[in-house]
């Protein structure tokens, strides 16, 4: 699941998906939750006001699934927290430090962007980044961007089935059936191989 922590929309999928969890273990599916610098991806420029017709749309698609937030009206340089999900990529610490970024962004309306705000996001979770940690994985998240487009990603939040995109939050029925159909397809070609 390709994901940015400024996204509105990503924060709905990680609630979505967070719901879901019972179901994908029943699957058998484990989500691979990768950041990925949407601006970066799109060209968007960092620190302006998002149009009312966008915010709108998030706030509507929000309100679909029942999940409570108030969409950024600012799209934030969300680079640091992306760079340290993914030093933590893998790892035991990851899901809470997803978790941590997003209450902060989403429901605390702390900035993503403030001086320190990733450091101290980490520190809550007793979690320290090197500075030339930091820096390579921002230079990493640079190079996922080119990846991404090149994978067909045009857009967050995207869920990668194989080299297929599955883009936006869909309802959880359609997810589901979608999810479904690919697992199935999985066990089957790994019955033929």
């Amino acid at each position: 699941m390709y994901y940015d922590f400024a996204s509105t929309l990503c924060y709905v999928a990680h609630r979505v998906f967070g719901e879901l969890e019972p179901e994908l273990d029943r699957l058998g599916i484990a989500l691979d939750w990768s950041p990925l610098d949407l601006a970066g991806l799109l060209g968007w420029r960092r620190g302006v006001e998002l149009d009312e017709v966008r915010l709108q749309n998030a706030a509507r698609v929000a309100a679909e699934f029942g999940v409570d937030v108030q969409p950024l009206p600012v799209w934030p340089d969300s680079r640091d927290a992306l760079a340290a999900a993914l030093l933590l990529e893998h790892g035991p610490r990851e899901s809470a430090f997803r978790e941590r970024v997003w209450s902060a962004a989403f429901e605390e309306r702390r900035e993503l962007d403030a001086p320190g705000a990733v450091a101290s996001f980490a520190r809550d979770l007793g979690i320290a980044f090197e500075p030339h940690a930091l820096d390579r994985a921002r230079e990493v998240l640079e190079l996922g961007a080119r990846d991404a487009e090149d994978e067909g990603v045009m857009g967050l939040p995207t869920l990668m089935l194989g080299a297929f995109p599955f883009p936006g939050v869909q309802s959880r029925e359609t997810t589901l059936l979608v999810l479904e159909r690919w697992a199935r397809k999985q066990r089957e070609a790994k019955l033929i191989g």
